[in-house]
């Protein structure tokens, strides 16, 4: 009885109980049960609202987003609100900025794409990602592009590569698309894929920085690997050890991306579902996502195996894998385990925390004080400004950057590692975030803030607005006791208290990560 009535209580918390509603509860649940680990119990719709913005589309719920979510009645209003979000157009900015670190958007060294050439990639990438383009297409048209890198933008996937020799195409090309690092290959098998991409030319035009990527029937990689086969002896050998004959007028790379994008192919869908699954979940059923090598087993087999089959089944559209992901219960479990038992967070027994990645938080920081922040870059091009009031998940150049986003971990998009992201808090950011004048003027200066004091209330009603803003709920009995005492002891001074009280609000954990 004490524990349900804890439950009931505690923010973070709903009072039902986890029970399989779909395949992927099943297949979770049967698993942790062979386990004897317990699931946690489903997480409350405070957290459910906060989580799903933050995992769909890169943004924290506004306070009448939550107060509309929570008041609603309507017992699928978790599926209704997904479902919104998935055609968001946060949505596509969001998703770009996880597949621009993956293909290495970046204009500088050591990608050194240039900006034209990064804001016609970036675009082609948003433009599929808003019309749910079909995953295959998609990575079929970068792979087989042929043309000029500012009119046929995926053609960049092979300028994007910091060496333009056949084995570095080769293993962007498995580190993407395959999930696998082919440096830990046997040395033939790496060349040997490598054969597919040692016609891939490239020609420079009169433009500046202009360059066309075609398929060169002549052209010859400058380092030949002795007895491994090549083009112009007709034979190539696929990843999967099967042997094809080339005919000398085929571009080698269509071979490459029929075999790849095949259904049967072992490796395709099995990466990009895994990766889903780690980009919504924290965690890879392979992990790492980008780590699929027989000696790294999935934690859940049948279920990744689920996921490959309805991702084709689905004629490859990755928002049926976002739906079925996110309407499960195993995405809504609580973050609070029932156990300490370590098999229980590999093995999905509750959602697990994450820091904000740091263009998703310095947005949250600015929507809730209502200010912007300011991008500009001396080079490649002198005095490149970005447009204040643009979102920093939807920043396209990796080369345009700022000190927050360095000191919080974002992605450098030299390697298209998903390590490259470092996410792991630092005492450089805590300190940041309690003492820095860049925080205290964005708070002190909030217009958010000055709208909300400006609204005639009690103290009550300031601190929930408050507590909705930041964290996305109303504050528990306990710290509106501790919070009103506070603004009582201000007397007449409530900017002074509110201001404090979104301080203290923004350094909490709870708010600096997903939970």
């Amino acid at each position: 009885m004490a524990a349900a009535a804890a439950t009931a209580a505690s923010p973070f918390e709903g009072s039902a109980v986890s029970t399989p509603q779909s395949q992927i509860d099943k297949l979770v649940f049967d698993r942790l049960e062979q386990l004897g680990i317990p699931p946690a119990n489903l997480c409350s719709d405070p957290v459910f609202v906060r989580r799903v913005y933050l995992d769909v589309i890169g943004t924290l719920p506004t306070a009448q987003e939550v107060q509309t979510f929570l008041a609603d009645q309507d017992p699928n209003k978790r599926s209704v609100l997904i479902d919104r979000l998935l055609e968001r157009q946060e949505f596509a900015d969001y998703w770009v900025m996880k597949w621009s670190d993956l293909l290495r958007v970046k204009s500088e060294f050591p990608i050194n794409l240039w900006p034209n050439a990064v804001q016609a990639y970036y675009r082609w990438i948003h433009t599929c990602i808003r019309d749910n383009m079909p995953y295959d297409w998609f990575v079929r048209e970068m792979l087989t592009a042929s043309g000029s890198n500012f009119r046929v933008p995926q053609v960049n996937f092979y300028r994007a590569v910091q060496s333009k020799e056949p084995q570095a195409l080769a293993q962007a090309v498995a580190l993407t698309f395959m999930g696998v690092r082919p440096e830990g290959w046997p040395k033939d098998k790496w060349s040997q894929m490598a054969v597919f991409f040692s016609q891939v030319g490239y020609k420079s035009t009169l433009e500046w920085k202009e360059e066309i990527v075609l398929f060169d029937p002549n052209h010859h990689p400058a380092k030949p690997t002795p007895g491994v086969a090549n083009p112009q002896s007709g034979a190539a050998v696929f990843p999967d050890g099967t042997t094809v004959q080339l005919s000398p007028d085929q571009d080698p790379r269509e071979v490459f991306a029929n075999w790849l994008i095949d259904a049967k192919n072992p490796w395709f869908a099995r990466n990009i579902v895994n990766r889903i699954w780690f980009w919504l979940q924290g965690r890879g059923i392979i992990h790492e996502p980008d780590d699929i090598r027989p000696d790294n087993p999935p934690g859940n087999p049948e279920l990744l195996v689920y996921l490959e089959k309805e991702l084709v089944a689905a004629h490859y559209d990755l928002k049926h894998i976002y739906r079925l992901i996110l309407n499960s219960q195993t995405y809504q479990l609580s973050s609070i385990a029932r156990t300490e038992d370590p098999k229980s967070e590999a093995n999905f027994a509750f959602y697990p925390l994450r820091r904000l990645e740091a263009e998703v938080l310095i947005d949250a920081l600015c929507q809730i004080t209502g200010t912007t922040e300011q991008y500009s870059s001396p080079i490649p091009e002198p005095f490149t400004f970005i447009p204040e009031g643009q979102r920093s998940t939807a920043l396209a150049d990796a080369s345009i950057t700022s000190s927050f986003l360095e000191t919080f971990g974002r992605s450098p998009r030299d390697t298209g590692l998903e390590s490259e992201r470092n996410n792991r808090p630092t005492a450089a950011q805590r300190l940041h975030l309690l003492n820095s004048s860049h925080i205290q003027r964005k708070i002190e200066q909030s217009t958010k803030l000055q709208l909300i004091l400006q609204t005639k209330g009690t103290p009550r009603s300031l601190i929930n607005s408050l507590y909705l803003t930041v964290l996305s709920r109303l504050p528990t009995d306990d710290e509106w006791k501790i919070a009103g005492a506070y603004f009582q002891s201000a007397g007449g001074n409530r900017r002074g208290a509110a201001i404090d009280l979104v301080w203290a609000l923004i350094n909490s954990s709870e708010f600096l990560y997903r939970h």
